[in-house]
């Protein structure tokens, strides 16, 4: 998977991690797109479409394969130090901050080597992001959620 691929898909599990993808969140994938050339080599909304099938079949299953993956991957600093901001924001994007989507983010922060400080060097206000979890041994659920398609236009 390339490094592009990455973000774009810890963008997609953080929108749907909570059970719903708010039109906050959709409309700042487009402006991620409009105003970032991080995307450009991607068909970024048959690729989000291609995921909500996915995610509408497998459940929790697609977030624990995205998660597994992320070990398994080499990043530098500012590539995990990216994938931390995209997921910051696109969880921020609708107003509303769900304590699934903290708890998937500390998912996604425990694969990631950057420390805590140059996270907070970005995101200085984002302490409680880093804090441990309550239960770190909590799974997730959303075997119940079905996703509609995603339409840019």
């Amino acid at each position: 998977m390339k490094t592009e691929e990455l973000y774009l898909k810890t963008i997609f599990c953080c929108m749907s991690c909570d059970g719903e993808i708010a039109g906050e969140e959709i409309e700042m994938v487009k402006s991620f797109c409009l105003n970032d050339d991080t995307f450009k080599e991607i068909e970024v909304e048959k690729t989000l479409n291609q995921w909500i099938k996915e995610i509408n079949d497998e459940g929790s299953t697609f977030l624990k394969r995205y998660l597994n993956d992320m070990t398994n991957i080499d990043l530098s600093k500012k590539e995990e130090l990216k994938i931390i901001d995209f997921a910051i924001k696109i969880i921020e994007a609708d107003n509303k901050i769900e304590y699934s989507e903290i708890k998937f983010f500390k998912k996604i922060r425990a694969t990631l080597a950057v420390s805590d400080e140059d996270i907070l060097e970005i995101h200085p206000d984002k302490e409680d992001y880093l804090l441990p979890d309550i239960c770190q041994t909590d799974d997730f659920t959303l075997d119940n959620f079905a996703y509609s398609e995603i339409k840019f236009n």
